[in-house]
């Protein structure tokens, strides 16, 4: 999808049009006679978020009503959720290319219309035979946007489109060498700091979890750190992003039954996610010092699988008593989580994975299910971002009786507690390895694929989290910078 800044008249312009329509005080620019003015507004009466549609042949003019009255997130979600059903009346149209503009709106209105055309239009394609019918061009009305900020948030735009690719593709084309090879060719077009460990180092390094979960596969392990450190940086210490690259979980010996097992090329959307919002802060040069951390591996019932039963010794030395080998993710953080303590003292973890099947049992497919230690100010900050760009977080209580449930009885800890609390106790179970260092689970595993079409969501990897994580590395420098 191209995006072209240009003045646009309404009354003027020739091609197909959707006019954003906020309030009254766009009446003197609509491009309608008194008869389709005085339809318009029985319908806008009616439903305040209605899209009325009127043939200008060969072109069409789309109007977008929305009640700009509303407080800002829900008003920009609407324009996002209104955006995915313009772009269903454009293929029923069967047209490609259209212009936006409006009257007495705002740029952060516009920003949410246009993101919601760029999400909603996008589609796994990579295996079909046939095109698939896309937007090609938008010429935006250029009183709303700079080039600067356009720019900005298509680099956004366009890692969330790459996430989604990277998460849609299955594990036979795309292993954790592959992910980690591409991860690299990125970064050094970046100019992004980036180490690829292999086998041995992973080895060298005693990674217990990593190299356990990795045993029963024949495709390697992989372990990613990116690091992005500008010059103005306003945080010595970094923020540290970890994310789980299961490239596919079998659930290994503890093997998934054949309704869980579909989709299972998802599970390593946390590192994806990760990757993305480093990327998409380097290329828009925030000014926040962020370390990626990415372990990747499939967890496969072959070889000399490691088993329930089993204790591996982790990076930092903890034992741990693996209960069930489909508890494999935070196994994998829990290095990853230990190595950025050990190496880079940051000043706050973040942890995105598709953990629990508990998180999207306890709130569903609209949220994320966070949790946190000793991070009140950053995760309050984490709540207000996902509020103002719909991707809303839902804190779980994270009490000390919780840690009573992984305790082991061979082992310092085990990998899983009792079925109750579930998202919980794999949240603890990371934050060992955080030791006193502010900590941030977020568990996605809800909303980094759909089943089926949510919103402006197609069916399938969903790129959810890069925009909130984004959003609150914009703002925590801002603040940082401010206080500083």
């Amino acid at each position: 999808m191209q995006f072209i800044l240009e003045p646009i008249s309404p009354r003027e312009y020739e091609g197909n049009i959707i006019f954003l329509y906020g309030n009254e005080v766009a009446d003197r620019a609509l491009p309608l006679s008194k008869k389709e003015l005085e339809y318009l507004k029985a319908r806008r009466a009616d439903k305040a978020d209605a899209i009325v549609a009127f043939d200008r042949l060969p072109y069409h003019l789309y109007i977008v009503n929305f009640d700009s009255e509303k407080p800002s997130s829900e008003c920009q979600e609407q324009l996002r959720r209104s955006a995915d059903k313009v772009v269903a009346m454009l293929k029923a149209d069967k047209q490609t290319a259209v212009a936006v503009t409006g009257e007495g709106v705002i740029p952060e209105e516009v920003v949410a219309f246009l993101e919601g055309l760029v999400l909603a239009d996008y589609s796994f394609d990579r295996y079909k035979s046939a095109d698939a019918q896309h937007i090609s061009s938008v010429a935006v009305e250029n009183a709303f946007l700079s080039q600067d900020e356009l720019d900005k948030n298509m680099r956004l735009w366009n890692r969330i489109f790459w996430c989604r690719e990277w998460v849609n593709l299955p594990v036979a084309d795309f292993n954790a060498d592959e992910f980690a090879s591409e991860i690299e060719e990125i970064a050094n077009d970046l100019k992004v700091q980036c180490s690829v460990f292999d086998k041995k180092k992973i080895e060298a390094l005693r990674m217990g979890g990593l190299i356990g979960v990795n045993k029963g596969s024949v495709d390697e392990p992989r372990f990613v750190v990116l690091e992005y450190k500008p010059a103005d940086a306003i945080n010595q210490q970094p923020i540290a992003l970890v994310g789980k690259g299961v490239m596919y979980d079998t659930g290994g010996l503890n093997i998934k039954p054949d309704d869980y097992m579909q989709e299972m090329k998802s599970d390593m959307a946390g590192a994806a996610t990760m990757a993305s919002v480093l990327f998409a802060a380097a290329e828009n040069g925030l000014p926040v010092h962020i370390v990626a951390f990415l372990p990747m591996t499939d967890n496969r019932p072959g070889f000399n699988a490691f088993a329930a039963d089993d204790v591996l010794t982790m990076y930092d030395g903890t034992t741990v008593e693996v209960v069930n080998t489909d508890a494999e993710g935070r196994l994998i953080l829990a290095d990853a989580i230990a190595y950025a303590v050990a190496n880079y003292n940051p000043e706050l973890i973040i942890d995105a994975a598709t953990l629990t099947g508990a998180a999207v049992r306890a709130i569903g497919t609209y949220g994320i299910a966070a949790m946190h230690q000793h991070a009140d100010n950053p995760f309050n900050l984490l709540r207000i971002m996902g509020n103002q760009v719909y991707e809303r977080i839902a804190e779980l209580p994270f009490w000390s009786e919780y840690d009573e449930l992984i305790k082991s009885e061979v082992a310092d800890i085990k990998n899983c507690g009792i079925a109750q609390a579930g998202a919980i106790t794999a949240g603890k179970f990371l934050a060992h390895f955080a030791k006193n260092t502010p900590y941030i689970h977020l568990d996605i595993a809800g909303v980094a694929f759909f089943s089926k079409k949510q919103e402006y969501y197609a069916n399938g990897a969903s790129g959810y989290g890069i925009r909130l994580l984004y959003a609150f590395m914009q703002t925590y420098g801002a603040i940082k910078n401010e206080t500083k």
